[in-house]
């Protein structure tokens, strides 16, 4: 029997208040209860949660090949969470046409850790999160991360709605059946089955 695939659900945000936990918890909700797949596992990587400190080395993480020589304990913690998922579900918003400096910097600590696995992206913003996404393709595409063919953008309805709301933290209903984004459901079950495709191709690291 195959070992099902470990997926990591990274939730990208650390700001409070925030909605990046309800996207993420959306996602898996959708993926669980509607993809015909059955070999993954999906596990929680908040970055609030792992509240990592500002990459100051010393090392320079291309040169670690064996996490034991990383000098900070945390660091140390931080690469055995990420090297033991198969792949990815990158969950960014987007912050002045970008990516929050706390992805960033939690992409920043390692580097052969991410070598040649699998990312799907569901993001959110003033317009879908597509320039977060953008941007956090050409970072880790340095590693030889797969992406999958499309991404989920969710973009919110108004910035009124997004005053109201997201701005504010408030419980955005995702886990009901009807809820703002509900048409993306389908578009995050195909990018997922896909995901999980890439992740049976051989890793190999080329860099």
């Amino acid at each position: 029997m195959a070992i099902p695939k470990k997926i990591g659900v990274l939730i990208g945000s650390v700001r409070q208040p925030r909605i990046g936990d309800q996207v993420a918890a959306f996602a898996a909700a959708t993926i669980k209860s509607q993809s015909s797949s059955t070999d993954y596992t999906l596990h929680t990587i908040d970055l609030l949660a792992w509240d990592l400190p500002m990459f100051k080395g010393p090392e320079v993480p291309k040169a670690i090949k064996d996490p034991a020589n990383y000098t900070h304990e945390r660091t140390r913690e931080w690469s055995a969470a990420i090297s033991a998922c198969d792949g990815f579900i990158f969950v960014p918003c987007e912050y002045n046409y970008g990516y929050p400096a706390s992805l960033k910097n939690a992409i920043d600590h390692l580097c052969w850790e991410w070598q040649g696995k699998p990312v799907m992206f569901v993001a959110y913003g003033g317009y879908g999160g597509g320039k977060s996404v953008e941007q956090l393709k050409g970072v880790l595409g340095a590693f030889d991360m797969k992406f999958t063919e499309d991404d989920v953008l969710l973009g919110y309805p108004s910035f009124e709605w997004a005053g109201e709301k997201v701005f504010a933290g408030k419980d955005l209903g995702l886990l009901e059946e009807e809820n703002v984004w509900a048409g993306h459901r389908d578009a995050i079950v195909k990018n997922f089955d896909e995901l999980l495709g890439l992740t049976r191709a051989p890793v190999i690291a080329t860099k």
